[in-house]
């Protein structure tokens, strides 16, 4: 039987929803290349010593350490036996949440911002389980939260509370876009915070990604996996139905009027060029974009870009 897929809903978040994702959180969120620092690097290291994952049991050799020799193996065949351990490299996770008054869109199901934080949540609640420190920043018009890294189930209700509450400040009165925090502004605070060897997924909508932030990004990829997420609407990309709509930016009022076929097109374009130019950007940085739209089900679109990453 065919599972349905679910897709989020609303124009706000539930907190109990977000703290209800850690059931489908599944994603394997492997490293797809090796880091750059030794200091912290994928998953598993190619080397062998005292660590956390019990690798094997064999003949022992002169400068085996003495303390992992298997006592009973030993005894048991008469000959000394050591055991190998397959050692793993701490690796941070950092969700980087925007929340800003861009996202409170939306004409599907659920709202950008919704989309974003459920996002978060999977991506955050998978990390926990691989065992991985999970923190983040969570970008708002006017400030920009930091929650420190920890590997711990209050470590990450705290990302999701602040998460939460940036998304039930929004309000439709604050889509002047009054923005003191750019996503520019964004990474470049992410540079300085992040450690080498992390993995660091920046969910956003783009909307003012330039090429101040693709050099950003460019620095941050040379020393940690960097992944983007885009979260936007059928409607950014496509216009209405044939029609004459009232649109505002919070700000000033007017009239779209979308029977205009050239409007149409000229709009579409636009997208597809913005679109494009995005992907290219992270793409010279070395970062892979996923594209999540709203109405989709973020679980099944997260997990068919994972299981597509792992099966190269």
């Amino acid at each position: 039987m065919a599972v349905k897929k679910q897709a989020c809903t609303g124009a706000y978040t539930e907190l109990s929803e977000l703290v209800s994702l850690r059931f489908k959180a599944r994603l394997k969120l492997t490293s797809k290349r090796r880091s750059l620092s030794v200091l912290a690097g994928p998953y598993q290291a190619s080397f062998r010593g005292r660590g956390i994952d019990f690798e094997e049991v064999r003949a022992y050799q002169p400068g085996d350490d003495v303390r992992s020799i298997d006592w009973r193996v030993t005894a048991r065949t008469t000959e000394a036996h050591t055991k190998l351990f397959r050692e793993e490299k701490e690796r941070p996770v950092l969700v980087v949440v925007d929340q800003r008054a861009g996202n409170f869109f939306g004409s599907k199901s659920c709202f950008k911002s919704v989309l974003a934080a459920h996002a978060a949540g999977l991506i955050g609640w998978s990390a926990l389980k691989n065992n991985d420190r999970v923190g983040g920043l969570v970008l708002t018009n006017t400030d920009l939260k930091e929650i420190r890294p920890k590997r711990s189930k209050s470590g990450m209700l705290q990302l999701l509370h602040e998460i939460h509450d940036a998304n039930n400040e929004l309000k439709a009165a604050s889509m002047g876009f009054d923005q003191s925090y750019s996503l520019n502004r964004t990474l470049q605070e992410l540079r300085r915070l992040v450690k080498p060897g992390s993995a660091v997924f920046i969910i956003s909508d783009f909307f003012d990604f330039d090429d101040d932030s693709s050099k950003h990004c460019y620095h941050l990829a040379r020393h940690n996996e960097v992944t983007g997420i885009r979260v936007f609407d059928a409607m950014e990309k496509q216009l209405p139905p044939a029609g004459s709509y009232p649109i505002t930016n919070g700000l000033q009022r007017g009239l779209l009027n979308s029977y205009d076929q050239k409007l149409r097109k000229h709009y579409e374009i636009l997208f597809e060029q913005q679109q494009q130019q995005l992907k290219q950007n992270l793409s010279k940085s070395g970062v892979p974009l996923i594209e999540l739209e709203t109405g989709c089900d973020p679980v099944h679109e997260l997990m068919r870009y994972y299981a597509s990453t792992r099966a190269r």
